[in-house]
This record gives C-alpha cells, structure tokens and sequence, in this order.
C-alpha cells in the first residue's frame, strides 16, 4: 500500500493522489447511515488507519459548534453522516448543520429557533443523535430546481416537528408537510397538549418511507403515546403505525390489566432503530412504560414495553417480539440501537441481531425467526413491598459470558480505593446491602440497584467485526439507590422513586467514585462463533486516582464503539475526556487522546474524497448525565494520520465559543461589576432604608406555595406598614393609588434564570444559604442592580464550595 506524506497545509493543498485501498466502493468510503450501513453494525471497510500506525493518528481539523441558547451541560451525543464529501450533523438545540468533511469548513446551518424567544422556544435542551439521509430519483430537487439532485436530511427538533431539509442548501423541502416540516405531536398527543413529545435518535429511511421512533415522559404514566410511524418522505403523509401499547383485539393487549392501557405513556423508541433493507424488516428497542419506577397501575407484563419488535418496514405489520424486561420498575428501558449481524454455526451462517440492554446483558436471536440462539433462561425474582404493586415473579437472563456488566453487590463488594470514599460509601449505604439486579424499591429502607438507571449498556449499544466474529460492547458499573414514597396530595403516582440526593441518584460517593471496587468501566469482546468473551479491557481513568498510585479504575461511560477493517476499534464515551483505540483481535489499547470535554457520541470514519485520507470524526462536549461538574465547547473533532506539528484548522459559526467550569473545590458566585446606572424601577424603593429600620428579607419576601419562587410584595401588602406609618411622599401617594386600583406594580426584574432551570428559594433557605449570597449587600443600596453571577459555572462552583449535590436533575428536568 502506497502511503503519502503531506505538508504543512495538507488540508487545504487537497492532494489527488489515490492509495489502495480494500474497497473501492464509495458507500464503503462514506458514512450513509448513523450505524454506517442500516443494520447498524457500526464497521468499516477502511485499512488505512491501522494496528500498525494508529499511535501517529493526530487532530486535523476542530468545528466548534456556535453556543446557543443550551445551559451548557447537555452532552453532544451525534454521530455525524458523511455523503459525498460533506458531513451532516445535529445539535442539542436542534440545529442541523453542514461541514467540508476533510476540513470541517461550515456550509450551511438550519436553526428551527433562529427567531424563537424564550417564551417560545423548547424549555430546555435535550442531546440529538444525529440525522437521515434520503435520496430520491428525481433530477428535480425539493424546492423545484432542476439539474440538481432530490437529497434531503430528516431529523427531529425539540418542538417534535419532523424536518425535511435540502441536502445541499439545508432550507427546509416545501412539498413536505407544512413547508418543510410534519409535527408529530399530531395523532399522539392530541390530549396532552403540555406533555413532552421529540425524538433524540434519527428517523430510519426505507425506500421512501422515514420511519419516526420518540422521547416522551417517564413520569406521569398518562401523557403522549410511544408509537411507532412512517411518513412518506415526499409529502409527509402518514403511511402506517404500530401501537406499542396494544389496543384491543391486537397482539398482546391481554398483558394490561383493564384499562390500564388508555393513554399509556413511554413504551417508546427513544434509541437508534435498525434496518434489514433486503428483507424489509425494521428492528425496534422499546423503553419502559411510564412511570418507570411504579406499575400498581399498569400490572401484567405490559407488551411491548422493554422489548426487541421485528415489524415488517412496508406495513408496520408485527413480525416477532421478545419481552427482555417483565414489567419494569427499574427503567430498565431497551435502548440501545440493534446491531444486525452474522452468526457462522456449523458452517452455516445465520443473520442475527444482537439487543445490549442496561442490565448488562446481550440477547442474540434470528434474525428472521426471532428464536434465541443463545440460551435464555426465566429466572425468579423478588417480589415488591410497595402496596399495590405486582411484580412479574421471573426474569429473563442470558447465558453468563452475555452478562457483562455486575449484578450484585455485598459488604464485601464496597470499595476501597481510598479511605474516605470507603467511609462514605459504608456511612450512606451500609443498610442497603445487599442489593443488586431486579431488587425491587424498598418503601422504609434505601435499595441499591446495580446496574443502576443509566447501566450496564446503554443507547451505545455494539460495533461488529465481520472478520473476527467478535461484538465489542461497552459497559459501566455504576448502581443506582432509592426508596418509593408515598406521592404528594393530588400526585398522578401514588408511589414515586427518591432519594436524599435527588430523583436518579447513583450509588457513588461525594466525588462520584462508585462506591463498589472497580473496575467501573469496561470494554468487552464477545467471540460469536463460541458464545464466550474474548477478552475485557479496562476502560476509561479516573485522574486523581492515578495520580495517587492507584491501578487504572475504569469509569462509566455514555457513547458507542466503531470497529475497522484496520483491526481497531474506535471509542470515546468514558468521563475522563479521552479518546481511544484498541486492538480489536486482543483489547490492547494502543492510542489516546486528551479531549476537551467528555465525547458521549459514537464516533464515525471515512475516506477523503479529495486527501485521500481515511479520517476519524467524534462529537465532544460538556458532561452528560454521568458527570455535571464540567462544561466544554461543543465540538466535532477529526483525527487523521497528518504530520505531527501540522496546523490543526478550527472553523466554527461566528458565535462559537468556550465556556469551562472548574474542577477545583469551587468557589462564592463573582461579584460582577456594578452598571453605570442603576436598573430604574416604576417606583423608588430604598433597601437599605428599610432594613436600617429592622425588616428583613423575609418580612417582604416569602416562599411561593411551590416553593421555588420568592414572591415580590403587592401594593396592598406595602400599605399595610404605610397604613401605621405616616410617610407622606409622592412615592408612597402613588403606591396608595396603585392600591386603590388593585392594579400590581410592574418592577423590573433584576435576576432572570433559563426556563429549563428549576431553582428551590427554600431549599436554599434551609440550607442556611443567606440572600446576600447570591444578591450582594442589598442591605447597603438604594437602588440596585445585578450584583453576582447566576450563569451555572456560578451555581456549580459554589454548590463544591459547600459540598452540595451537583447532579443535572437538581436544577434540571433530565429524564433517563
């Protein structure tokens, strides 16, 4: 194989020389599909970057993805597509956005937000896995132009509007729906008007069909339906649709107690689905049934909730299923993309697809007929103390070298890696082992769950090598810990899950060390032609352990592995900020890279149209659901085999830019600059008069019933004091008339926080937080202005500062 060298400015002198390479095919070159080929089995034909020269691999090009409107701790979880020289990607703020594949240099951005406010806008941010793409045979593109390809880019935005967009200008396709866009809310939530209704995984593509799972609530169980829909991908039009949740006289309906079915949220698709094209099969991982933790009100085994659906792509039409979880209450969900892959037994090659679940376990069956071609075995369980709740008495297990993630743990289990994590680790959750898989919640006492909400496996899933017959699937080891409590007056759940330290805590300790040994992180090789692992590799470090001498750990990790014909297997996923290959025959790894942010993405690969250089593409960002502390720039990073010193390109939209959050103890919010003048008010209020004669904050500012605001005093509570305290002015003259009118006082609002942040006063006021923490000398102002820094760098810091919980659902709604 011929090699080149290139220059300094390779990227922009674009070579045209060719190497050989195993496969001319330029679909094999590309990057079509968000698993490489529609079965998803995530592996590459490309040799170029090998086992031999991986360690040269070095950063070619950085695109810093333009910061938006996001509080900046969503992950950046999208795997970017690449078609004819071009990559297509999407953000969490639902901007689908075009790159030169081998420099990264911007072409076009589509922001269905671009003039949202933030009373219209989504409430909050939520990560997007990435886009489909879709050609038709037309010469005619979209919006009517001739000479020029129909090739449109579907995706999904927080609204729940289905996009269409030109592939090569990124303006949405007129002939689709309402001038571009389908809103899938239509038919699903029609009577949950407020209930949340997206998708964070791509569309699936089959002929012309665009075929749509969704993200919908965890809690209430009332609320959008998780069915699964195909539209015409010209027009728009629904073609088909499958009730997860069966209706009457439909397959599996008789596993829902009474009405327990009607309006039955979750039971969705929010993961990656995948596509056997040639026998128009389309494969379905489907989540819990909300609410995750409770079923006293859904009991049976509620089909198709955590189940592998086969469903004729044509038609939706059922073909088989398999229940992986019996009526959960874990949020076990089935989440993780289908990887369609061949089995060789007895010289014979079987095409199978292999589900990886957040227990840990992999379940293999025929592709075609749905019969397990690895044992599985219907074990039973404990049954729930929660009243009212009913349990399934059996759960399904694969054989053992399938299970790859920890399922129990005892005393003897607690870690050790430092002393005072073991103190804390015993001081919080000695009484709650042991504890382990399909534990039910307890209703006095903290139960430990392991694998916990996030796994075990995860919407990462698996890669496939077609050479070795070994599935690469990554795992964390981290548990979760709860109880179930009675639900607050007029709650939708009588029970719901929680803990001292929020609703999805995780059995850690307060440096989110998990609180049994390591490792805590892994990357396994499962050999298909035996059954058995080929071998497990560590994955993933914890800096500060290292540090004191203490043997790699591992740590838990969200994002997926790509395999190539070059032998390596590609991965990012860990918290530690690292990118890396290993050896896909022996898990040796063999190249790493520092990040600037965790990449909980699933990385691609391709082949250089113009180079002629196989490049190496990861999403990178802030911390995810596993890690809060630290922020990043959104960032696509590619590596390729370019001269060490080369420049490395950094292109980006003109309002990108980088935001940190310190990893040290953290510290008060800073106290900003004052502004020339002071914000003026309807009405001029002296603070610091008031407090000289005695009121405290208190006196005028009180708890709202909800607990989460602080009230503003009316004009009527104002005169209340100025009643018995003659002040005659012309200030107290108007509030008495304002009074009289019953008209409110407009003040301007001094602090104002994102929609999707929730912030609890009287958390804070338990807490012993004082107002001027957060407010400044109030007590010293006439008039006042913005005094600290609100942002989350701010909050974050202080909350290490105090030693306070930094997890995303204590300001964020985060879901699973």
């Amino acid at each position: 194989m011929r090699r080149l060298t290139f220059s300094l400015g390779w990227i922009i002198l674009l070579c045209p020389l060719v190497f050989a390479q195993g496969s001319g095919d330029s679909q094999n070159e590309e990057w079509r599909y968000y698993g490489h080929d529609p079965g998803g089995m995530r592996y590459s034909r490309l040799d170029q970057i090998n086992t031999a020269n991986v360690g040269k691999l070095q950063r070619a090009w950085t695109y810093r993805v333009a910061r938006g409107w996001d509080s900046g701790i969503e992950a950046f979880e999208s795997t970017p597509l690449m078609i004819d020289g071009v990559l297509y990607f999407t953000t969490q703020t639902s901007r689908a956005i075009a790159v030169e594949a081998e420099t990264g240099k911007e072409l076009w951005v589509f922001d269905p937000f671009a003039e949202a406010t933030v009373e219209t806008r989504p409430h909050r941010p939520i990560p997007n896995r990435g886009a489909a793409y879709w050609e038709g045979s037309s010469s005619v593109n979209c919006r009517g132009e001739e000479h020029k390809p129909d090739r449109r880019i579907f995706y999904t935005a927080l609204n729940g509007h289905l996009y269409a967009l030109d592939a090569g200008t990124g303006q949405p396709c007129p002939d689709f729906g309402e001038q571009g866009s389908i809103n899938l809310r239509v038919g699903v939530a029609d009577s949950y008007p407020n209930a949340p209704y997206d998708d964070s995984s791509p569309p699936v593509i089959y002929k012309d069909l665009v075929i749509n799972g969704s993200e919908v609530q965890e809690n209430p169980s009332k609320g959008a339906s998780g069915d699964i829909r195909a539209f015409d991908a010209r027009t728009g039009k629904l073609v088909w649709r499958f009730h997860t949740v069966p209706r009457p006289g439909e397959t599996g309906h008789e596993t829902w107690e009474g009405d327990s079915w009607v309006d039955r949220s979750g039971t969705n698709a929010w993961a990656p689905m995948s596509l056997d094209d040639q026998r128009g099969m389309i494969f379905i991982p489907l989540g819990s049934p909300s609410y995750d933790f409770y079923g006293a009100d859904r009991k049976g085994q509620g089909l198709f909730g955590n189940s592998l659906v086969a469903l004729d792509a044509a038609t939706g039409k059922l073909i088989w299923y398999h229940q992986l979880v019996h009526h959960d209450i874990w949020d076990y969900d089935v989440c993780s993309p289908p990887a369609l892959i061949t089995v060789r037994r007895s010289g014979r090659d079987i095409p199978a697809v292999a589900q990886v679940t957040k227990m840990g376990f992999v379940f293999i069956f025929d592709r075609v007929t749905g019969e397990p071609l690895f044992p599985i075995e219907e074990r039973s369980v404990k049954a729930s103390e929660v009243p009212g709740e009913a349990t399934w008495p059996t759960q399904p297990f694969p054989p053992k070298a399938l299970q790859l993630a920890r399922t129990s743990v005892t005393l003897d289990d607690i870690t050790q890696v430092t002393p005072e994590s073991r103190k804390w680790c015993l001081d919080n959750f000695q009484a709650s082992l042991p504890g382990g898989i399909f534990t039910p919640w307890g209703v006095k006492d903290m139960t430990v769950e392991l694998p916990g909400t996030l796994g075990g496996g995860n919407w990462s899933g698996a890669s496939f090598d077609p050479k070795l017959d070994y599935l690469f699937v990554n795992v964390s080891e981290v548990g979760a810990v709860g109880f179930m409590r009675k639900g607050p007056e007029g709650s939708p759940e009588a029970y719901v899950r929680s803990s001292k330290w929020g609703g999805y805590a995780r059995f850690w300790d307060e440096k989110h060390y998990p609180c049994q040994q390591p490792p805590w992180g892994d990357l396994n090789a499962i050999d298909l032609k035996t059954g058995k692992l080929a071998w497990k590799a560590t994955l993933g470090v914890v800096d500060d352990l290292t540090a004191k001498g203490v043997p790699p750990t591992g740590i838990y990790n969200l994002g997926g592995s790509i395999t190539t014909a070059g032998g390596l297997v590609f991965i990012g996923a860990t918290v530690d900020h690292r990118f890396r290959a290993f050896d896909a025959k022996t898990g040796k790894e063999l190249w790493v890279a520092q990040l600037e942010g965790n990449a909980h993405s699933t990385p691609m690969t391709f082949m250089g149209k113009k180079t002629h250089q196989q490049f190496v593409v990861v999403a990178i960002g802030p911390g995810g659901f596993f890690d809060t502390s630290t922020a990043a720039p959104y960032t696509l990073a590619a590596y390729a085999l370019v001269p060490a010193g080369s420049n490395v390109v950094v292109q980006g939209g003109p309002q990108a830019q980088e935001r940190t959050i310190s990893s040290g103890r953290g510290s008060e919010p800073a106290t900003l600059a004052a502004p020339a003048e002071a914000i003026a008010q309807p009405l001029p209020f002296s603070h610091r008069l008031h407090m000289e004669n005695g009121l405290e904050c208190a006196s005028c500012h009180q708890a709202a019933a909800n607990g989460n605001k602080m009230q503003i005093p009316r004009a009527a509570d104002c005169m209340v004091c100025h009643q018995s305290i003659k002040i005659d002015s012309p200030a107290i003259q108007r509030l008495a008339a304002i009074e009289k009118d019953h008209q409110p006082v407009r003040w301007t609002r001094l602090y104002e926080l994102p929609g999707f942040v929730f912030f609890s006063h009287e958390k804070h006021l338990a807490a012993k937080v004082a107002c001027q923490v957060c407010h400044g000398p109030v007590q010293t102002h006439d008039s006042l202005w913005q005094e600290k820094d609100i942002s989350m760098n701010a909050c974050v810091s202080c909350h290490k500062l105090q030693n306070a919980p930094v997890n995303c659902d204590r300001c964020h709604d985060i879901g699973h």
